[in-house]
């Protein structure tokens, strides 16, 4: 197994449930990172729009796209 093939073969094994979870513990790792460096959070808020967007472009497409 390559290093693509391997992490591809064990996510087939996670359920809907098992996604929530991970995407809860990664929500909680984020926020307790910006607790702990607070100039993470002084930016304004359009900076975190401008992430949030470009974070969500690739995987909105891939996801509505053909």
């Amino acid at each position: 197994m390559t290093l693509v093939t391997l992490p591809d073969s064990k996510i087939k094994k996670l359920n809907w449930v098992d996604m929530q979870f991970i995407k809860l513990s990664v929500a909680g790792c984020i926020l307790m990172i910006a607790k702990l460096w607070e100039p993470l959070l002084s930016l304004d808020w359009y900076w975190y729009a401008i992430i949030f967007v470009l974070a969500a472009i690739k995987p909105a497409n891939k996801a509505l796209g053909k």
